[in-house]
């Protein structure tokens, strides 16, 4: 074993991480195996989600935990709590599905309040910043939306994606809106923000995100408004001799995302409502 009270054998233990971080992230590459793994695994859930947004009763992941513990969860949620579900990690031939589902409750919000503020895509980078970096609405067609949002994310190494996405979504009463987005493409972003930026091919790059599906639910209450986000993402497989570099960026990262982007949208959205107050007055 070297210690690590040995400077030139921790040095060298270090560069040979950093190398074979380099010759194994790098080299991958999205194959058309682990695309149709990914599609079969996206287009079995999404008949299921079909499944369960048609029951009110079963609409919010939340409402199909057994009694006691559904309780305590919603009690959770209007205390201000984010919820998380336990999460799963699949593997497929060279890849890894991130499987994440979350909920919170923003007290006092509309459901038109809780769409506007989602809708608004051009002021993304703002609101979900320092993760998103830049967000821009492309096209409208009623309620269909093609975003860009280029993510910066820095857990290890710094990672930046150029990302588009087409969203839809469907209301299915008064107080139930549901959306679903794809990413069209997703794109390696090297020394972004430079003279030498380099937009990379999709499919290509380290690999740490090929695809995301993000499935959104509103459901209006009294008392404001309950928004759950559950996201299916696409990474390349961990190496073993680089795993302790490549598996906590690819392992974490999902989950601290929708934690993230859940706990934003709650803090957002509630300190847009007393303007709002104030303006109809």
């Amino acid at each position: 074993m070297i210690s690590c009270r040995n400077p030139v054998g921790f040095l060298w233990v270090f560069l040979s991480g950093l190398f074979l971080f380099e010759a194994a992230v790098c080299s991958a590459e999205l194959s058309p195996q682990t695309l149709a793994a990914f599609d079969r695994y996206t287009q079995e859930r999404e008949r299921n989600i079909e499944e369960e947004i048609l029951v009110p009763s079963r609409f919010l992941w939340v409402d199909r935990l057994p009694s006691e513990e559904r309780e305590r969860s919603y009690r959770r949620l209007k205390s201000g709590d984010i919820l998380i579900d336990a999460g799963k990690r699949v593997d497929i031939p060279d890849g890894l599905i991130h499987h994440w589902t979350g909920a919170g409750f923003l007290p006092g919000a509309t459901l038109a309040q809780t769409l506007s503020f989602i809708r608004d895509y051009d002021r993304h980078a703002v609101n979900y910043q320092p993760e998103v970096a830049v967000s821009r609405l492309i096209e409208r067609q009623e309620e269909k939306f093609h975003i860009l949002l280029r993510f910066k994310k820095k857990k290890v190494v710094t990672v930046v994606l150029d990302t588009e996405h087409e969203v839809n979504f469907r209301s299915m009463d008064a107080r139930r809106t549901v959306s679903r987005a794809h990413t069209t493409r997703i794109s390696e972003v090297r020394d972004a923000g430079t003279p030498q930026e380099k937009i990379l091919p999709p499919g290509s790059g380290w690999g740490f995100l090929w695809k995301m599906n993000t499935y959104w639910r509103f459901f209006e209450s009294e008392g404001g408004t309950f928004v759950q986000c559950e996201t299916i993402s696409l990474s390349r497989d961990v190496p073993f001799a680089v795993g302790w570099i490549v598996g906590r960026f690819v392992n974490s990262v999902p989950e601290e995302s929708l934690t993230f982007t859940l706990s934003r949208t709650r803090e957002k959205v509630l300190a847009l409502l007393p303007a709002r107050i104030d303006e109809k007055k």
